[in-house]
């Protein structure tokens, strides 16, 4: 918990609707990865648009 709200500063409503594979996903993210370019982000923002 004191990572959850120490280091990765989520709020309790946050941390408690995590699951156990999200949590560890957030802090074992593969160092070998940059982060995503305009382009990929894009196509993210084409495929989950935030309008229902």
């Amino acid at each position: 918990m004191a990572a959850g709200f120490g280091i990765l500063r989520l709020s309790s409503a946050e941390f408690w609707a995590m699951t156990p594979r999200e949590l560890n996903a957030a802090f074992h993210r593969p160092s070998n990865r940059s982060a995503p370019t305009r382009i990929d982000l894009a196509r993210l923002m084409q495929c989950f648009p935030d309008e229902q």
